[in-house]
């Protein structure tokens, strides 16, 4: 299984990152320009990327008092979970940690580009 590790520091209040990523319904807002849209079904969410894919996540956690959120993606791999953390550094910055697992271990590739864009539109969308 192939693993990718990201994180940035974001120039606000965990609390405040955590809302924009905690509220999956509205995640294209929080990863502008990587995602154009999403909707639920249950714990399904589906969301669609800027180049037009279409993907199912099913939403195993969300733990708000940790800031914590794992998915996991129903389309396209052999096996898909990921886990996204805001974590505090002090009062008015937190870290952005995100890791991927995916096989077949070839995917990682794309995985990793699209975590790359995704990190960097989660920054810019939570410091803007």
């Amino acid at each position: 299984m192939a693993t990718f590790r990201i994180e940035s520091i974001i120039d606000r209040p965990a609390p405040a990152a955590w809302a924009r990523l905690g509220d999956l319904g509205n995640s294209h807002l929080a990863f502008p320009g990587v995602l154009t849209a999403c909707a639920f079904d249950g714990n399904v969410r589906t969301v669609t990327f800027a180049d037009g894919t279409v993907i199912r996540e099913r939403i195993v956690t969300v733990d708000a008092a940790a800031m914590r959120l794992a998915y996991g993606v129903l389309d396209r791999f052999e096996h898909h979970a990921s886990i996204m953390e805001i974590i505090p550094v002090n009062p008015g910055q937190c870290r952005f940690q995100w890791v991927s697992d995916v096989l077949p271990d070839a995917a990682i590739e794309r995985v990793a580009g699209l975590m790359t864009k995704g990190a960097a539109a989660f920054k810019s969308a939570c410091e803007a």
